[in-house]
């Protein structure tokens, strides 16, 4: 019974603190009317998990013919109905603030589980991602197949098509989203709610990713809309948050297309509560910055090119990051192919990601270039063509540090495929299958014991085989004598 549901709503909104008992009547009526109905039944709630409890009441909208039965129709109306639990953004920011009184950990709990209380944070979602382990030369790195954003229906991609261009929010990063309806090619926010957060002497906001790849995933933004730029203030604003949240990493992506990863036309950071395989990556070369004596640096031990940089003088790390920020900038090294410009067209930047260790500030350094070529036009440092059938897009921030975000198709692909070469098939006849055939005979040649009890280990084990290797290729000083002695070479220019 829709009643049962509705009231099971209000329950989890009371129980979770989004309403109190004195709102219920208000919050019930608006349910109601979301519903079209008219009447009410006194009835006890029906327990359940919020997502179990959406999807009833999205199931009633869609057999009662409110909204269709498409994922993106069902996404924006369960956003609208948790709209009706969500607070004004004033009340919101005093209860941060006086969480933080308490201290920065207590203020990102609380708001973290806000945040998945209103379903924005779509915690149901994120359990569905498939998630392993990969021991590699450098470390465990962690591999993931992203399950939680829902694909498209082919009714949806029709509809958005006929949709009417819009401009607002510029994008979906823009603070305009806060409360935005939505639509088909534009998600909907009403359960979206950003805390303020000062970064030098500006009005930046705070919210977690919808669907978050590890733990608190954060997204700090820029209240305007303004282009990302890797530059000496970058630093800056990456240790003004540390020193305002010192329990969270945050990092950027890199400001050029290709090894951006990311939507570079509004700046973003992205941190949170997670320890990434590269953060506990050694040292494998420490060296000295003569002008920075205050300052520790080292080769980092990782299959992409990693400069570590850690110093209690917050003054002098910023000082140095950007000293190897326009190092790089201008280096071309032929021999390793790695050319600065080509015409006017610049190709280095890094990618930085900065933490608290033990009580001082420690930056990496990720070195990177997005040059293409006729025969890599997806980029150079880049996934070979090779590994595309397991990793095509682009290497963000995320994955730059050891966690890979691979393709939701690859859940079923791999599943498809595991029983196909358990058969002996021909995997080149299913369409699911044919981009792993020559990949799938090397496997069977690499393990003859491949049989039912060991398959899912042996393809997650060459999964993460195949995704150590495309941080490989992303590096821009290869792991091989001639890349490492190239590194070297740039380092002793600084």
């Amino acid at each position: 019974m829709i009643y049962n549901t509705i009231q099971g709503l209000i329950r989890h909104g009371i129980r979770s603190g989004l309403i109190t008992e004195e709102d219920e009547l208000v919050v019930r009526n608006q349910l109601l009317d979301l519903l079209h109905l008219t009447d009410w039944e006194d009835c006890a709630g029906r327990s359940g998990s919020l997502d179990e409890l959406l999807d009833e009441v999205v199931d009633y909208a869609c057999a009662n013919g409110i909204i269709e039965q498409t994922a993106v129709q069902r996404d924006l109306f369960d956003t609208r109905v948790m709209g009706v639990f969500t607070p004004m953004p004033h009340g919101v920011n005093r209860e941060f603030s006086r969480q933080y009184a308490q201290s920065p950990e207590a203020a990102t709990n609380w708001y973290y589980a806000f945040c998945k209380n209103l379903n924005y944070v779509r915690a149901g979602r994120i359990a569905k991602d498939l998630k392993w382990t990969y021991a590699s030369d450098y470390g465990t790195l962690d591999i993931t197949i992203n399950r939680s954003k829902p694909e498209k229906d082919p009714r949806d991609i029709a509809a958005a098509k006929n949709q009417k261009s819009a401009a607002y929010p510029k994008c979906q990063l823009c603070l305009e989203n806060m409360g935005f309806a939505g639509h088909l090619t534009h998600p909907a926010r009403q359960n979206l709610r950003p805390v303020p957060v000062e970064i030098q002497q500006e009005k930046w906001f705070l919210q977690y990713s919808p669907y978050g790849y590890y733990h608190e995933h954060c997204i700090l933004f820029h209240s305007r809309h303004v282009q990302m730029v890797i530059d000496r203030s970058v630093f800056e604003k990456l240790f003004d948050f540390l020193e305002q949240f010192p329990h969270y990493f945050i990092g950027s992506n890199a400001d050029l297309p290709i090894v951006g990863g990311s939507i570079l036309s509004h700046e973003h950071f992205q941190g949170g509560k997670y320890t990434f395989p590269m953060e506990t990556a050694s040292v494998e070369k420490p060296f000295v910055l003569k002008d920075f004596p205050e300052v520790a640096a080292g080769l980092v031990k990782w299959p992409m090119s990693v400069i570590r940089l850690t110093s209690a003088n917050r003054a002098q790390l910023v000082q140095a990051c950007d000293h190897i920020l326009q190092k790089w900038r201008s280096y071309t090294n032929p021999d390793v192919g790695i050319y600065a410009r080509t015409e006017n067209t610049p190709h280095n930047t890094i990618t930085p990601i900065a933490r608290m260790r033990n009580g001082r500030l420690e930056c990496d350094l990720v070195l990177r270039n997005n040059r293409t070529s006729p025969e890599r036009p997806l980029g150079i440092f880049h996934p070979n063509p090779s590994l595309h059938h397991i990793k095509k897009e682009n290497i963000g921030l995320i994955e730059v540090m050891g966690l890979a975000v691979l393709p939701a198709r690859l859940a079923v692909e791999l599943d498809v495929l595991r029983e196909k070469m358990l058969a002996r098939a021909d995997l080149t006849e299913d369409p699911r299958t044919a981009p792993h055939a020559e990949w799938a005979v090397q496997v069977l040649h690499a393990h003859p014991e491949f049989a039912p009890e060991h398959a899912e280990q042996i393809l997650r084990l060459e999964v993460g085989k195949a995704f150590e290797q495309v941080l490989c290729d992303a590096g821009v000083f290869k792991r091989t004598p001639q890349g490492q002695e190239a590194f070297l070479d740039f380092v002793e220019g600084l």
